[in-house]
């Protein structure tokens, strides 16, 4: 079984590394270190972290004067209170300047788990990448976390980067390059593709394995990044495999799969399916629980790809 590391863990201990080789790095957070794991950038580095308190609008006008007096931010909360509470100061103040701070929202998606659908937030990525300007992230397992969080403070401007509370497997080895855009093929199909992002990478992978033993040949595509997307990589899936399954722990109004549907139906146009969150909330459970009640699991992605298959023709 594979190693389980949760992506806000990996978060923190990136932090702390690149706080030791990088003295513009400061960090904020939003009285949430112990959870958002910047307790480990705190330690090492005291005099460049800050808690603002429970003010996660304060938490991102101050990173935004940071960044406009030459600091490269980090600024932590969990994703509800980020892309939620704190939106207009995010596109106003930090998105609409492109000044250099990076939002690293925790506890994305249903796999917060017993807090509920207020605290389960599912719109985050549809509301950062309609930030002109903003690269919007969301790592699949801790080593892509890692690379990407290092990646993400070598690039100039905002950064949306989508984070988890629940272990998941370790999908990279250490050596493997992860660059901002280019999205991973982790495994190779002339069938049909599945493009995950976050969680759904390792159950797309899963799914892919189910396919094999019925004769389907699935692509298995990590779109780390939603935006910028890897037009390259969506074109050639939709070209040489003629159907495309979007895999996402969010909802399917504007997330991953509507990024790549929006690309698709100008350049190639090909059956689509897509497995997210269905114009619901969220609500109270264990992770594994509420991914199969939203229908989240390698399962329902191994019917999704049958239906597109069949459609395909």
């Amino acid at each position: 079984m594979a190693e389980k590391i949760a992506t806000r863990q990996a978060y923190g201990e990136a932090l702390a590394a690149l706080g030791a080789e990088n003295e513009t790095i400061v960090v904020l957070d939003a009285d949430l270190s112990g959870s958002t794991m910047t307790k480990l950038f705190a330690k090492e580095n005291p005099k460049r972290f800050f808690n603002v308190g429970i003010a996660e609008q304060n938490l991102y006008g101050i990173s935004a004067g940071l960044a406009a007096s030459g600091k490269t931010v980090f600024a932590s909360t969990f994703a509800m209170f980020a892309a939620g509470r704190a939106f207009e100061i995010i596109r106003n103040s930090i998105g609409y300047p492109h000044l250099n701070v990076k939002i690293c929202a925790t506890h994305a998606g249903v796999t917060v788990g017993e807090d509920g659908g207020s605290h389960q937030c599912i719109e985050d990525i549809t509301l950062m990448r309609s930030i002109p300007g903003m690269i919007v992230l969301s790592p699949s397992d801790a080593t892509s976390t890692k690379a990407l969080i290092k990646a993400a403070a070598q690039t100039d401007g905002p950064v949306y980067v989508r984070l988890g509370r629940a272990a998941v497997p370790v999908l990279y080895t250490e050596d493997e390059e992860i660059i901002i855009g280019k999205a991973k093929t982790l495994r190779q199909g002339s069938a049909v593709t599945l493009i995950a992002t976050g969680v759904m990478v390792a159950e797309a992978l899963e799914a892919a394995k189910t396919l094999e033993a019925e004769g389907v040949d699935a692509r298995v595509l990590d779109m780390h990044t939603i935006k910028p997307l890897d037009e390259e990589a969506i074109l050639a899936a939709a070209k040489e495999t003629g159907a495309i399954v979007t895999c996402e722990e969010h909802t399917v109004l504007g997330g991953l799969g509507g990024a790549v549907s929006e690309f698709v139906v100008q350049n190639c146009p090909v059956p689509m399916e897509f497995v997210g969150i269905k114009d619901r909330f969220g609500q109270s459970g264990k992770p594994a629980e509420l991914l199969k009640e939203y229908g989240l699991t390698a399962q329902d992605i191994a019917a999704a790809a049958r239906r597109i298959t069949a459609k395909k023709g």
